[in-house]
């Protein structure tokens, strides 16, 4: 991703299949490899291989710029060339959401991402204090709902200085993987935000995709559609 490469669309079959615009911009060293081990149990392993990242790595702001312009919401992963695109995006004023995964609460690097976002998502998994984290995350930043996600035991939600739990939903069918899981919780959270739905509706979504999403292998793409999401979504929680 530098200066020197312009943003374009580029073909990709998964996109082109569910009419998803795709923007390629090409790192000069090629992109970073991740490898997740599954247990049995459906629970993972992961490794990175950063061999690939180079320090000046950066999104064109141009490109930022304009994608932003033609966007409700952005969503941003917690990788280096986003952290310094994080200034160009809060200036567009478009709303930003940010996961920080199984962030400590105290690793430096992810603050950044954390105090900038509108809504956080996080695991609770490395947290020995959810509460005291999330109120942290509110009381220094511009976010105005945070999310913890807690694997069987549901999640955490912080709205507006209102900390409620939230129950997990059943799984429909066997859990065999848990990769994806909380991409899935955020990804139909933001769709309920972005409907106007309130946040715990917009949480019981995402508990409802998350299950989902844990029964789905990692070599499959088998999201479940807005109808799906909706009916199970208006049955019982666990």
């Amino acid at each position: 991703m530098d200066d020197g490469v312009h943003a374009g669309p580029a073909q990709h079959p998964l996109h082109d299949e569910h009419g998803i615009s795709l923007t390629a911009l090409p790192q000069p060293a090629g992109t970073k490899r991740a490898v997740n081990l599954v247990g049995p149990d459906g629970r993972r392993l992961s490794l990175y291989d950063t061999t690939r990242a180079r320090p000046g790595d950066r999104f064109p702001e141009a490109a930022l710029r304009t994608l932003a312009a033609a966007s409700r919401h952005v969503h941003v992963t917690i990788t280096q060339p986003c952290a310094h695109a994080l200034p160009v995006l809060r200036e567009t004023g478009v709303p930003l959401s940010t996961d920080l995964h199984d962030w400590d609460g105290e690793n430096p690097y992810h603050e950044a991402f954390a105090h900038a976002a509108d809504i956080v998502f996080l695991s609770a998994a490395a947290l020995a204090d959810p509460e005291r984290t999330m109120r942290r995350i509110e009381e220094r930043g511009r976010a105005s709902t945070v999310v913890a996600t807690a694997g069987t035991e549901g999640a955490f939600l912080l709205a507006d200085g209102v900390l409620t739990r939230v129950p997990a939903a059943d799984p429909p069918a066997p859990v065999v993987d848990s990769n994806g899981a909380g991409d899935a919780f955020a990804a139909a959270f933001l769709y309920g935000r972005l409907a106007g739905e309130p946040p715990g509706r917009c949480a019981r979504y995402g508990a409802v995709a998350g299950a989902h999403a844990r029964t789905v292998p990692a070599d499959r793409a088998d999201a479940m559609g807005r109808e799906e999401l909706l009916r199970r979504a208006a049955g019982p929680s666990r």
